[in-house]
């Protein structure tokens, strides 16, 4: 498996991955899976949002896709990302979701970010839960029946993780 930055030649294959998830899962809100078109212009938003797309792949094509941006648009923010991972219904629970969120971290911390959030969709959702606890996120908060999915009420639930320096002065340069 291999680890890249995300290109518009991905979009296809992402895309396919994330109306999976849309159709038959609760880690995302959305009802309606969006087009590739729709995901071009989310891909190409992400410098601004102050972003990273991530994929991994292999021989049998793209395993799964990872991002973070910008926690909110208010500056105070600028240091502190949101991460989403998505994976290949059929390679589920082999490292691929760890992967792509651990390389994430990674970037995110080079860029200078120091807090990395992850917004999950459904209490019940125990891989991306799992795949965040074991990269040191911890529930930080749990937002009760926020979402109406498939005929139920979803919970969200929210982690967190330092990344980079851990001492409490402002960056240099931040003002």
């Amino acid at each position: 498996m291999q680890i890249r930055e995300a290109t518009a030649a991905d979009l296809p294959e992402i895309q396919g991955i994330y109306a999976h998830h849309v159709l038959h899962g609760t880690g995302t809100f959305e009802e309606v899976p969006p087009s590739v078109e729709e995901m071009a212009e989310r891909l190409a938003a992400m410098p601004a949002r102050h972003g990273l797309w991530l994929v991994a792949g292999d021989a049998t094509g793209v395993l799964g896709y990872a991002y973070y941006a910008q926690f909110r648009d208010r500056s105070a923010y600028r240091f502190t990302a949101e991460d989403a991972v998505y994976v290949r219904q059929d390679v589920r629970g082999q490292g691929v979701g760890k992967a792509l969120v651990a390389r994430l971290l990674e970037a995110a911390a080079a860029q200078g970010l120091r807090q990395m959030i992850a917004v999950i969709g459904d209490s019940e959702n125990v891989g991306s839960i799992g795949v965040h606890a074991s990269l040191g996120f911890a529930r930080v908060g749990v937002l009760r029946r926020v979402g109406l999915k498939f005929g139920r009420w979803l919970d969200t639930v929210y982690m967190q993780r330092s990344i980079g320096r851990e001492e409490d002065e402002a960056p240099a340069g931040s003002t």
